[in-house]
């Protein structure tokens, strides 16, 4: 059986798509969507999703955008160890918190610098977004003084969204130990974990070699 998902590797969204998949055991078709030739615009693509982004996934007759419904939905539906994305309405509320933690700040923070360089061809980048970025390692680095994982003391699906989101960013700002030490222990400690290496390191790596190669950093 399995799913569709319509992918693009250097994506951390779809990456952290790919990692559920492979935690909950669910096979997957990838489809691999070029922006660049403007696949997310076709027609048939916006009937799936009308904001023309990636991750999507159809699963039968349920078609689902943004990658923090797809892992929620991969989880509840799929998932066996509900620690991933707990049952419990107190556990899930702070792993929802920082799903939206994910959505409303850190990946924003990396999308406002890697859109501009990888679609509108830009090759600077400005103090203001690298010190956005490294505010929210503050944040990370604060989170991650309360408990072991981002939301909890056990790792959840908001450290699958955050992880693939980190190890983009990384290329951009280092994530020096001295500064953030709990926060480059999370990182370098889920970077081994074999869902990480099988499908985000590649196109986390890819992506950083891309802005690497249009700007100096």
């Amino acid at each position: 059986m399995g799913v569709k998902l319509y992918t693009l590797d250097m994506s951390p969204p779809v990456r952290a798509c790919m990692m559920a998949c492979e935690i909950f055991n669910v096979p997957f078709e990838k489809i691999p969507v070029d922006l660049m030739a403007g696949d997310h615009l076709t027609p048939e693509y916006l009937q799936k999703n009308p904001l023309h982004t990636v991750p999507v996934m159809e699963d039968g007759d349920v078609t689902l955008h943004d990658s923090h419904a797809i892992m929620a939905y991969l989880a509840d539906t799929y998932g066996k160890d509900e620690s991933w994305y707990p049952k419990d309405v107190k556990k899930r509320a702070f792993v929802n918190q920082k799903l939206f933690f994910d959505t409303a700040i850190i990946f924003p923070r990396l999308r406002n610098i890697t859109y501009f360089i990888v679609m509108k061809g830009k090759t600077t980048i400005e103090p203001e977004l690298l010190e956005a970025v490294a505010e929210a390692y503050d944040f990370m680095e604060a989170f991650l003084s309360r408990t072991k994982y981002i939301a909890a003391d056990h790792v959840t699906i908001a450290d699958i969204g955050i992880l693939a989101v980190m190890t983009s960013l990384e290329h951009i700002l280092s994530v020096e130990p001295n500064k953030y030490p709990k926060t480059s222990a999370w990182l370098e400690n889920l970077k081994t974990a074999p869902y990480c290496k099988k499908w985000n390191e590649e196109g986390a790596n890819a992506l950083g070699a891309f802005v690497k190669s249009k700007v100096t950093l």
